[in-house]
């Protein structure tokens, strides 16, 4: 029987209900958190690091265990790994609403992180096995599975900023919990377990745990430089950590008969090329969100609740982008969606070098455009060139290694960018902008270089 007729026993468009509930919860926590952050300082007593840490945690474990999380999903199998991923997700949310101090809810957020990064490759290793060999139907099903992490992205702050304002801050994480059960119910019922890949040996902790340090060592560091200085010891300390650790990452990976990272992959131009535009699309896109929020608040004087709907038109046009993007990959393939929305969002970089201090609302919002409808084009071709390009019993590794370059390079987008704005945010969003535009360009290359015109997702 042919694959896609086997696939395609379970409805497709519950499925990807489903998965997409599961990247929903995913996307609204790293949203809908930073509405909460005055409150829980006041609740807990805690200062700016702190509550950055309430922010980070979660980014940098989910991160740092993507890898490993879809290694486990070709293991062990993807539904069921995502549905471990809900249900950690959940415990850790019901934890960081009764954590009674900060120490606690950190870690709590990093479990949540944990829990998230289980949920993302898996989630998209079962959508790509629902859709089999249909091509056309892979790339619709990601363009709506990107639109529900469009849709959580810009309801987090007004669903957030609601929930705080009635039933406090700790509302903010109740509130995955019966999405988190829905999302199990949904897949135990309509989701078919994915093939499983048989590794030789046992899971990569070695390489787990450098992977780990690379990525706290380069954060930490981009982080210290802007609250001390480039030059401070504790600086080049963690940045020394970080590059000792991604030197062993290699070593490790390169030797090892299982590595959670086989770096074979890398010789598909179209998975390397597909994982380079995932990488700049969040450094530039996380780090411009976390900019404009400062923008708004300390330029523009908007409070958090008015900033939250001062983003409502970036995060909509994100997320119609994601849909007509899946559409127009379905039908020519993704090498022409990735280019032109990449070149259209280097454009909308350019623009925002004619933003200052006295730049009306609208008129930001028409420079601004063109940044989230060029991103929404390219991401889901983007999403599907990863996954088609290498076999459905190594998928979720596939999305658990573009993942792992989305969140990390969205991470150090925030701290390299926070730091530009911390004397002048206008000239910070101005550097900001043209080193965009810059890897943006890069990015479209590399994708016309690394995609043949034929390529399909």
């Amino acid at each position: 029987m042919p694959a896609t007729t086997i696939h395609r026993a379970r409805p497709l468009g519950l499925v990807i209900l489903a998965t997409s509930l599961g990247f929903l919860v995913v996307q609204l926590d790293v949203s809908i958190v930073n509405v909460a952050l005055v409150r829980i300082g006041h609740a807990l007593h805690g200062g700016m690091a702190s509550l950055q840490w309430v922010v980070d945690a979660y980014t940098l474990a989910f991160a740092a265990f993507l890898l490993s999380a879809g290694a486990l999903g070709d293991r062990l199998g993807a539904r069921r790994v995502f549905v471990l991923g809900l249900g950690v997700f959940g415990a850790a949310s019901l934890a960081c609403a009764l954590a009674p101090n900060l120490p606690l809810l950190i870690a709590a957020r990093a479990v949540q992180g944990l829990g998230a990064a289980l949920l993302m490759p898996c989630s998209l290793a079962v959508l790509n096995h629902a859709c089999g060999d249909d091509a056309p139907a892979r790339a619709r099903a990601m363009g709506l599975w990107t639109a529900a992490g469009g849709v959580a992205l810009s309801a987090g702050p007004l669903v957030g900023g609601v929930l705080i304002e009635r039933f406090g801050w700790s509302s903010i994480f109740y509130i995955n919990l019966p999405v988190c059960l829905l999302g199990v119910a949904l897949a135990w019922r309509y989701l078919d377990e994915t093939p499983r890949h048989h590794h030789e040996g046992s899971l990569d902790l070695a390489g787990q745990c450098c992977a780990a340090a690379m990525l706290l060592g380069v954060t930490g560091a981009v982080i210290e430089a802007g609250a001390l200085s480039w030059h401070a010891p504790r600086t080049w300390l963690l940045l020394g950590l970080g590059m000792l650790a991604g030197l062993a990452f290699l070593c490790i990976e390169s030797r090892s008969r299982a590595p959670m990272l086989p770096l074979g992959l890398f010789r598909r131009p179209a998975f390397s090329a597909a994982t380079v535009v995932g990488l700049v699309v969040n450094f530039a896109l996380y780090g411009t969100i976390f900019v404009l929020s400062l923008y708004f608040q300390h330029v523009g004087g908007y409070s958090p609740s008015a900033t939250g709907v001062a983003f409502l038109p970036f995060m909509i046009a994100v997320t119609a982008a994601n849909v007509l993007g899946g559409r127009l990959a379905s039908r020519i393939g993704p090498r022409m969606p990735m280019t032109v929305g990449l070149l259209l969002g280097a454009a909308g970089f350019v623009l925002l070098l004619g933003v200052d201090a006295t730049t009306r609302y609208a008129v930001l919002m028409a420079r601004l455009l063109p940044i989230p409808v060029g991103v929404g084009m390219a991401v889901p071709s983007m999403t599907a060139t990863v996954l088609s390009s290498v076999p459905r019993t190594r998928s979720a590794l596939a999305a658990g290694v573009l993942n792992t370059a989305r969140q990390a390079a969205g991470a150090v987008g925030v701290a390299a960018f926070g730091t530009l704005a911390g004397g002048d945010i206008v000239r910070g969003l101005h550097m900001a902008s043209l080193l965009s535009a810059a890897l943006l360009v890069l990015a479209a290359l590399t994708t016309m270089l690394g995609l043949r015109p034929s390529t399909t997702p």
